[in-house]
């Protein structure tokens, strides 16, 4: 059905072209989320082992018929999160060193951006409860307690964009988010990283409290290519 606003008809404008909406529509896009959120929380470096999905077992787990979950997974293959495998079935992507490094890059250039916003855009208050992200950790070192401080740090880094108060950096950068939160999971642990994280989030909340616009660009675009050099030279996992 093709449908054109009233100025546009007297125009002969374009018009647009537009199907009835169905409740397989919410299915699909249910399972699309659930699915997509799965596949940030799953650990998908850990193995060099192609993870295979089961359309049949995906059903069945989220209690829908295997069309929408079709659906879901062909948004995910168009997003690059899946590929999908004449006769062979379909595998989350994983992507190779290089790609992780130039993601980690273009991730370093936008957090920077929604750090350097964040000091005109975010109020006193958002900026304090960045500090009370890492409480847990006052009184011990993160390396005791490494699960509960990666989950800190993946949440600092959402914080950060989320207070830029940017739709489109936030748009742009979730795709982005899920293999490099991977990668900051994999590489918290390793050669006192997670010491050194600690250290570099509370410069970024001393420079965003003193609205110091370029430190905290800087602060914040420099963490991100130390773990991008980090992932270069240590993680031969990825190749």
């Amino acid at each position: 059905m093709s449908i054109a606003t009233p100025s546009e008809a007297r125009a002969g404008a374009l018009t647009l072209s537009l199907q009835p909406i169905h409740a397989v529509a919410s299915l699909r896009d249910q399972a699309y989320a659930m699915l997509r959120q799965a596949i940030a929380d799953a650990d998908i470096y850990q193995s060099r082992e192609e993870i295979r999905l089961d359309e049949r077992v995906l059903s069945e787990a989220l209690g829908v018929s295997r069309t929408p979950i079709r659906e879901a997974m062909t948004l995910l293959e168009q997003e690059g999160f899946l590929r999908m495998v004449p006769r062979r079935g379909i595998y989350i992507v994983r992507k190779t060193k290089r790609e992780i490094v130039e993601m980690i890059q273009m991730w370093a250039a936008l957090e920077s951006m929604a750090a350097r916003l964040a000091t005109t855009q975010a109020s006193d208050e958002e900026i304090r409860a960045l500090r009370h992200m890492f409480d847990n950790f006052r009184d011990t070192t993160p390396a005791e307690h490494i699960q509960e401080y990666s989950d800190a740090n993946i949440a600092f880094h959402q914080a950060i964009v989320q207070l830029s108060k940017s739709q489109v950096i936030m748009e742009t950068i979730k795709n982005i988010f899920i293999h490099v939160r991977a990668i900051r999971r994999m590489t918290i642990s390793q050669s006192d990283r997670a010491s050194r994280s600690i250290a570099d989030h509370l410069r970024i909340i001393e420079a965003l409290e003193q609205r110091d616009t370029e430190l905290a660009e800087k602060l914040v675009r420099q963490h991100s290519l130390d773990l991008a050099d980090y992932v270069q030279a240590h993680c031969e996992f990825l190749d």
